[in-house]
């Protein structure tokens, strides 16, 4: 059995961390020596951001009473020594919780209220208003004061008919999902819509990021959480009760809303969960062990998934094992298996992805650096062999030398309009690449949609609009594809003139490739589509459930957008940056060798010195070329290696 995802998570985040401090080494060491220009700076800080700040994010979706939120206390806060999210019998999650952690703010629980379903704004934008929120603090220090303060998510509240109808818990034509009116008629309903929970625990301080789901009504009344937070989870546990099997209703919520699309089931795992209600007296183990093994390989047929994918525990056992320390129960409760399953699945994908990031980074940074050494190694050749053409030579020689260097100089000065010449119509250029992908662009291409979704009854026309919609979007990546080439053949060709003209050594690397944001499209597309089908065709009659689920798509939209604007930016200054990069260099081999002249012609003497200085400045680019490849190899073979490091006592499985 392999170590607990506690455990691997803690080595992920120490490997992060380790990862991360090396980078920022890398960096000042490049500054230290006047190796990197501004774009490769901004570069590695970049990379050493992306790996400090990764987050790792797993869905936890169930209907009611499948012990989910036990799951969560077992795998994660057991070492509280008692539950911490609400696990009583019957509903307990009632809204959307997420559990992170932000330095910037002190640990607290956030809900926003349920009625802020009447306005058309996306989750998204919610959060962006602090006020709209009620603000509880959280006393980490207190397991019992944290644990009660967390029940709130559970709260609920009793409206009418016509109020549930408004918020989306109450559906006349689907009476059968419905709840039950109490005497009085009214309707229990989620008090709060959203909760967000921000906890200094080692876990999520190292990027665990965990969404607590509601049942099939609750989440189905909420199109961004299913169009958007659970589908840019990087794994979903779905629970099921290991004593009832995939249920009509675990079915239901399975196909519309966590069916991965075909040939991703990686990023799923199912949990037949509560398996000691089949330690039967009567039954021998190995009766239970055929009964468990039954239910795995009928809820792997029902859902479409490997059955390996499919993991029986036992959530209360394990938590209790854990709390009592008692190892036989934690072997028997399961538990293990599950956390081995995430740790080798999802941290295996999030240090996969982190490291072709790091590669390709170190690559670049390598390619860029090595063009610096050449440049200041071409500059020391043409030094030592003017100042090797000097020797025996008289004042007269070396006065028409200096002459001839300040004409260099000046000839290369004339360049400058001609660098910026290139560097307005680059600026033109990127700025026509960069225009489809505006925010102002985007409303245009979803104007249509929302018409097809805002119209009365049955949006009959609704799956051509979103079928136009990702057309258009697909014809603005092209679009933009198309105008980052012609920047490229631009700068290719100046670039080009330039190394020819004044001996630069430039080179357009390659732009962003487009395909993966192709590929974050089609996702997302596919996510929306389930909500086109007649099984869904009564929400979309209702105007506030289809305003919601266009502001959910035009948000996951912005947001794909806007990371491939600032890819295609940051590629495009990198490309520039080369340019005024070389440019720098040139003018201070103008000035160091004015200043070898200016020495020689005071003193004979100082000929052999500034050879000599040459020589060691050769010596020392050597040395430094040597330490770039040495520190760099270090990095690459980091990468494959996660430091061996003791998981934090208190939190351990």
């Amino acid at each position: 059995m392999g170590i607990s995802f506690n455990e691997q998570f803690d080595q992920h985040g120490a490997w992060r961390r380790d990862f991360a401090l090396r980078l920022k080494q890398l960096g000042e060491w490049t500054r230290t020596h006047r190796l990197a220009d501004t774009a490769v700076q901004a570069q590695l800080q970049r990379l050493e951001a992306q790996v400090r700040a990764d987050k790792v994010t797993v869905a936890f979706v169930a209907e009611f009473s499948r012990g989910k939120s036990e799951l969560i206390n077992a795998l994660f806060f057991a070492g509280y020594g008692r539950r911490i999210m609400p696990a009583a019998a019957g509903r307990t999650t009632m809204c959307p919780t997420e559990l992170g952690y932000e330095a910037e703010l002190p640990a607290c629980l956030r809900l926003l209220p349920v009625q802020t379903r009447l306005q058309p704004l996306a989750l998204a934008e919610w959060r962006e208003q602090p006020e709209q929120w009620t603000h509880l603090d959280l006393d980490l220090q207190d397991p019992e004061a944290l644990a009660a303060t967390l029940e709130m998510v559970s709260e609920v509240i009793r409206v009418s008919q016509d109020e549930a109808r408004a918020l989306g818990f109450w559906h006349d034509d689907e009476p059968q999902d419905n709840p039950l009116p109490d005497a009085a008629g009214l309707i229990e309903i989620p008090r709060w819509r959203h909760a967000l929970i921000n906890l200094a625990h080692p876990l999520l301080e190292q990027g665990l990021v965990i969404l607590d789901t509601p049942g099939l009504n609750a989440v189905g009344a909420e199109p961004e959480l299913t169009v958007s937070l659970i589908p840019q989870a990087h794994a979903v546990v779905f629970i099921l009760a290991a004593d009832a099997g995939v249920t009509r209703s675990d079915l239901a919520m399975w196909r519309e809303h966590l069916s991965p699309p075909e040939g991703t089931t990686a990023s799923r795992l199912v949990v037949l969960n509560k398996i000691d209600t089949l330690w039967d007296a009567l039954s021998s183990p190995e009766q239970i062990e055929s009964q468990i093994q039954r239910q795995r390989a009928h809820s792997a047929e029902m859902l479409g998934v490997p059955e390996q994918q499919v993991l029986a525990v036992s959530a209360q056992k394990g938590l209790v094992a854990k709390v009592s320390q008692d190892a036989a129960l934690l072997a028997a409760s399961r538990l293990p298996a599950l956390e081995d399953a995430l740790g080798q699945g999802l941290l295996g994908q999030r240090r996969a992805i982190l490291q072709q990031a790091v590669s390709q980074g170190v690559g670049s940074l390598r390619l860029e650096l090595g063009r610096v050494f050449n440049i200041r190694r071409r500059d020391l050749a043409e030094q030592m062999l003017e100042l090797n053409g000097l020797r025996g030579k008289n004042a007269s020689v070396i006065h028409s030398m200096r002459l001839r260097i300040e004409q260099e100089q000046g000839e290369f000065d004339e360049s400058h309009a001609r660098v910026q010449a290139v560097k307005s119509v680059h600026l033109k250029l990127q700025r026509e690449a960069l225009h489809p992908l505006s925010t102002g662009n985007l409303k245009l291409v979803l104007t249509q949609l929302t018409q097809a979704l805002r119209q009365p009854g049955f949006k009959l026309g609704v799956r051509r609009a979103y079928g136009d919609a990702f057309a258009e979007l697909r014809r603005v990546l092209a679009s933009t594809v198309q105008a980052s080439g012609e920047l490229q053949s631009m700068l290719a060709s100046s670039f080009k003139q330039f190394n020819a003209e004044y001996g630069f050594s430039l080179q357009v690397p390659n732009p962003p490739d487009m395909s993966r944001y192709e590929a974050d499209l089609a996702r997302i597309e596919s996510g929306h589509l389930q909500y086109l089908t007649f099984s869904h065709a009564l929400k979309l009659a209702q105007p506030a459930f289809a305003e919601r689920l266009v502001r959910a798509l035009g948000t996951r939209l912005r947001v794909v957008l806007e990371t491939a604007s600032s890819d295609l930016q940051t590629w495009s200054h990198a490309a520039v940056a080369q340019m005024d990069s070389q440019v720098r260099e040139r003018r201070r081999s103008f000035i160091r060798r004015l200043e070898a002249i200016d020495r020689i012609q005071q003193a004979a003497s100082s000929l052999a010195e500034r050879i000599a200085e040459i020589e060691a400045s050769e010596a020392k680019l050597q040395q430094l070329e040597k330490q770039l490849c040495g520190l760099t190899d270090d990095l690459l073979e980091a990468v494959d290696q996660v430091p061996a490091r003791p998981p934090t006592e208190t939190f351990s499985a």
